[in-house]
């Protein structure tokens, strides 16, 4: 059995995550639990200058941070693609 990592949500991802509509709200949040099991999947990507980490669902951009000393990933972003990064 593969090592469960916790997962936790930024208050302000929490609010973001509300946010989304009821067609990619599932989608999205069973991405987010699939993090627990495999932290960095092979669609992950390493954002450039950070420790941090993004992965794509549909349209919907999710950035988070892994813990490996404390197993959690902390999901920091949620965001539509064309808004996410600014």
């Amino acid at each position: 059995m593969p090592n469960v990592y916790s997962l936790r949500l930024k208050r302000s991802a929490e609010k973001e995550l509300k946010a989304i509509g009821p067609p990619d709200l599932k989608r999205v949040v069973d991405k987010i639990a699939h993090l627990a099991n495999v932290p960095r999947p092979p669609d992950c990507v390493r954002l450039a200058g950070s420790a941090y980490y993004r992965v794509r669902q549909g349209d919907w951009r999710i950035i988070y941070e892994v813990d490996d000393a404390g197993h959690a990933v902390m999901v920091l972003k949620l965001g539509h693609r064309r808004e996410i990064y600014r």
